[in-house]
């Protein structure tokens, strides 16, 4: 494992969830809890990746933790549960991949496609692996809230 790669995508992970805080209008004083959220769940994903793990499984670990920490830690912030698993989520999903998809899907409407059976595999190929991968993070973030939701009593 590269320690200063992990470091750096957790760095990375931290600036983008922040960023994506700021988006979602989530107050300033919340702001590092936003940045905490992204900053693990990058860290997770990229040890796992590091591990040989392949990109789904990794983000499914990571939104796993990442939904775990922030229900564990719902009365410390005053911001939605929601909002800050999915502001520290939002900075996995895989965005190269989907453009990938989309690009080689927009080749196959060419009037001369050189190698359109290629095309077309490898647009399927990536746009399965964006698919399971926004999957995987939903069902990571989902399991927590379901087995950790707190029990109103009437």
């Amino acid at each position: 494992m590269d320690f200063p790669f992990l470091i750096h995508q957790t760095v990375c992970g931290a600036i983008a969830a922040a960023g994506f805080g700021v988006l979602f209008n989530i107050g300033f004083r919340s702001l590092p809890w936003c940045a905490a959220s992204g900053a693990v769940a990058l860290a997770v994903r990229t040890y796992c990746l590091g591990i040989g793990w392949n990109l789904e499984a990794s983000s499914f670990a990571a939104a796993l933790v990442v939904g775990a920490t922030v229900q564990v830690l719902r009365a410390r912030t005053d911001i939605s549960q929601n909002a800050l698993d999915v502001v520290g989520c939002i900075p996995m999903v895989p965005g190269s991949f989907a453009a990938k998809a989309i690009l080689g899907l927009f080749a196959l409407t060419a009037t001369e496609t050189a190698d359109a059976s290629q095309t077309l595999i490898t647009a399927v190929q990536y746009t399965l692996r964006v698919t399971f991968t926004i999957g995987a993070i939903g069902t990571g973030l989902a399991i927590p809230t379901l087995l950790l939701r707190v029990r109103v009593t009437r």
